[in-house]
């Protein structure tokens, strides 16, 4: 994703400290004194432009949600949207690295990790930085519930064969694969700016949903 500078991002986000925290790992194991409840929290590594995390947050004001996004210039489009939504209660953003969760994440805080139309990193050098990669199921774990699961949508065939062998060879269960989520989309799908225009030129939107086992 090429993405376009914007020199005004960064000062924005400092102005709403309310959405975008500015010291997560203050919040390691506390999260639900964030959010003043003790609903179950759900993250989205690669939240881009928000769409879908905000539509989840609306749609299940029961579930405390976090998108994570590193770049000023995407995550800043993600809290216009929330900003424009009148800011829901249950619903922050993080502007960190995926790979540094565990800075801010203590085990049992998550109880659901999303990865939407994530980068398939197509070289076979590069299979250590796909989001389903083993090193990263291995950090989704250990902050995730016992038996927490992960919901992963993509557009890329070769990126979801991978996951699912990926996901297979870690042990984990397999609750659900569709190899053409929209031929019977479930009425609750929230869809991602990427889904949405993927799915109108016709392409079909893999999705599976996977559960870590008790060890």
């Amino acid at each position: 994703m090429r993405l376009k500078h914007k020199p005004w991002a960064a000062e924005y986000i400092a102005q709403h400290s309310d959405v975008i925290l500015p010291n997560p790992e203050d919040y390691k194991g506390k999260w639900h004194e964030v959010f003043g409840n003790n609903n179950p929290v759900h993250i989205e590594v690669g939240t881009g432009k928000g769409q879908f995390v905000l539509g989840m947050a609306q749609q299940n004001p029961d579930i405390n949600y976090i998108g994570i996004e590193l770049f000023d210039s995407v995550i800043v489009c993600a809290l216009e949207k929330i900003e424009a939504a009148n800011k829901p209660s249950n619903l922050r953003l993080l502007k960190v690295n995926g790979e540094d969760l565990e800075k801010f994440f203590a085990k049992n805080d998550v109880d659901r990790v999303y990865l939407n139309f994530s980068d398939p990193w197509p070289k076979v050098r590069h299979a250590k930085r796909r989001l389903t990669h083993e090193n990263f199921l291995k950090l989704y774990e250990n902050v995730l519930v016992d038996n927490g699961e992960i919901h992963f949508k993509t557009d890329n065939r070769g990126l979801f064969e991978y996951s699912l062998v990926s996901m297979n060879a870690y042990g984990m269960s397999l609750n659900y694969v569709s190899l053409d989520l929209h031929v019977n989309m479930p009425e609750d799908n929230v869809m991602t700016e990427y889904e949405e225009k993927f799915s109108k030129k016709g392409q079909p939107i893999y999705r599976l949903e996977s559960q870590f086992k008790t060890k």
